[in-house]
């Protein structure tokens, strides 16, 4: 009886969380990715079919104005991961997308400009990137980065980079950032990448004698070289299938990467060089913040959360699946995820 009481207690409050927290909706659509710029602007960026819709906030994620449409890519990559990506900067914001014939669209948006502008393909080889799996970022003075799986190397995934520089119209000739000795990386599993100064992160899951680890390989030059890549935690996945889960990373201001992953049916994070330390159940983690404020956004079951790493703390959001976070100057946090279709946001104080 009395662990039945106390189940029933906590169900009572996460109930009672969810009821309090004043959730939004900014539009129909899948897959949302967000950025904060250096004067504070949100951008939300999501899918719909073929569709690549972004909406912002101006007034620090309290209210979302109505979407506009950034493009049209036929056959766009959408859902399990795959979709838009969008990284802002001082004076620029960039989004990505990427076909189904392995070809990834890229779009521009300045201050002096008030739409988006198609600006060309990102990889300087027709179709090499037909998994659909990548991410981007950016620098604090208008430089882009972007890592994705690509099969031009003996049709196999590997892990290739680009950079785009301040005021340039055309991304860097693609560099092999790592290959897998063991023919190919995990073949469906998003990788990461970060960016503080001229430091450079990528994370990946990559396929060694059957597990399915993540990696870290870093470069210290913009992306000009990178370094041997590391294995993250200490344990292993054996795994004949893939789990679709790449995880996330940020760089904080002393340079010190910060990681989350899911192992089996476990959410982790992870500094390179150290044991894991278990955050809960879950999976489809992000991560967000500096030193001393990280926060890790994951999926249990049908509903998202967020976990402060500091002291464990548990923030209920609601219900639905690919839960992001944007730790505002002043601390406070905006969620955007999807539900049903439909892109979802909320504040918490």
């Amino acid at each position: 009886m009395r662990k039945i009481v106390i189940v029933f207690l906590i169900i009572a409050s996460t109930v009672s969380s969810w009821a309090q927290t004043k959730v939004s909706t900014i539009s129909l659509g899948e897959q949302p990715q967000a950025s904060l710029d250096t004067k504070g602007v949100i951008r939300v960026v999501f899918g719909q079919a073929d569709k690549v819709f972004c909406a912002t906030s101006k007034d620090g994620g309290l209210t979302f104005l109505n979407p506009v449409l950034v493009a049209e890519v036929p056959g766009m990559h959408l859902g399990m991961s795959r979709g838009p990506q969008i990284a802002s900067s001082d004076t620029h914001s960039v989004i990505t997308a990427m076909d189904k014939t392995g070809n990834i669209h890229w779009f521009e948006l300045s201050s002096e400009s008030a739409s988006w502008k198609s600006q060309g393909i990102v990889n300087d080889q027709s179709g090499s990137a037909p998994e659909g799996l990548m991410s981007i970022a950016a620098d604090k003075k208008d430089s882009f980065y972007a890592v994705w799986l690509d099969t031009r190397i003996g049709k196999r995934n590997q892990i290739f980079f680009s950079s785009l520089s301040k005021g340039g119209s055309k991304w860097s000739k693609n560099q092999l950032a790592y290959q897998s000795p063991d023919e190919h990386v995990c073949e469906c599993c998003k990788p990461s990448i970060a960016v503080n100064g001229t430091e450079v992160a990528v994370m990946f899951r990559n396929w060694l004698e059957g597990s399915r680890d993540l990696y870290l390989t870093k470069s210290s030059d913009s992306g000009k070289s990178f370094g041997t890549a590391q294995k993250l935690g200490l344990g292993t996945w054996k795994l004949e299938g893939c789990p679709m889960d790449g995880g996330g990373i940020v760089i904080d201001d002393a340079k010190g990467v910060h990681t989350t992953w899911r192992r089996e049916g476990v959410v982790y994070y992870s500094k390179p060089g150290a044991a894991e330390v278990r955050i809960g159940e879950g999976k489809n983690s992000s991560i967000s913040g500096t030193s001393d404020t990280i926060l890790i956004s994951m999926q249990n079951g049908g509903a998202v959360k967020s976990v402060s790493l500091s002291d464990k703390y548990e923030n209920p959001i609601g219900k639905g699946s690919y839960l992001k976070s944007i730790i505002l100057p002043d601390k406070t946090v905006v969620y955007v995820w999807e539900q049903d279709r439909e892109i979802k946001f909320h504040k918490a104080k």
